[in-house]
């Protein structure tokens, strides 16, 4: 091979090599301090110049993340920058909470959370009590639950799971990440008395509590 078809080679090659590893670091960090939601690393190499490695990427803008006041953390399958746990109460002033969750919310939630995935009767089951279609319904429009696959039974019922929005919201890489019933309590998901007044979802009628004997974690 002569030198200009080496050249040309060479050329060729170089159009389509990736960038250096920092620079790929940057544009991971660019698009992941731009983005309001979760990114999957399928969707960073979506953007990326062609050869790069947005899975290598993050791992290096994670370290040099680390000890910081935002960090870089996994959603799910997806990845995000956050606020680092230990400064969230210089976000309290920030946070506006539009609207408090019913009792018979709470536990569906919870029961969903815990069990994913679970059928409608399976957290009637748990409950003790019908589920209303109301409570399910909001869960649904807050995007924290959403339909999983429909269970091999007969009838084939419809599962609920919940979403990597409600992971994002509570500061969780996974479901397994889950906390146990005290801290549930500490941070307000849990109450151990259900609030006067609290609106119920359904047809207007009142939800019933849980009846007793049902699991530790929606005792008072």
């Amino acid at each position: 091979m002569n030198d200009d078809a080496q050249a040309a080679e060479t050329e060729e090659k170089s159009l389509f090599s990736a960038p250096p590893m920092a620079e790929q670091e940057r544009m991971v960090e660019a698009v992941l301090f731009a983005s309001a939601e979760p990114v999957t690393v399928r969707d960073l190499e979506a953007r990326m110049p062609h050869g790069c490695d947005a899975a290598e990427a993050l791992v290096h803008l994670r370290k040099r993340y680390e000890g910081r006041g935002v960090q870089v953390v996994k959603v799910g399958d997806a990845w995000a920058m956050r606020t680092a746990a230990d400064l969230a109460f210089l976000m309290q002033k920030e946070t506006v909470e539009t609207r408090k969750l019913s009792r018979a919310a709470i536990e569906t939630l919870a029961i969903i959370a815990y069990h994913q995935p679970v059928t409608r009767a399976e957290i009637e089951e748990i409950r003790g009590v019908s589920v209303s279609r109301g409570t399910v319904d909001q869960l649904l429009e807050m995007e924290w639950i959403r339909f999983g696959r429909r269970k091999m039974t007969p009838g084939r019922p419809v599962t609920f799971v919940v979403t990597p929005e409600f992971l994002d919201h509570f500061g969780l890489e996974s479901a397994r990440d889950l906390p146990g019933l005290k801290e549930l309590r500490q941070a307000g998901l849990l109450e151990s008395r259900p609030l006067p007044g609290t609106p119920q979802f359904g047809e207007g009628e009142d939800e019933p509590e849980a009846e007793a004997g049902q699991s530790e974690l929606f005792e008072d």
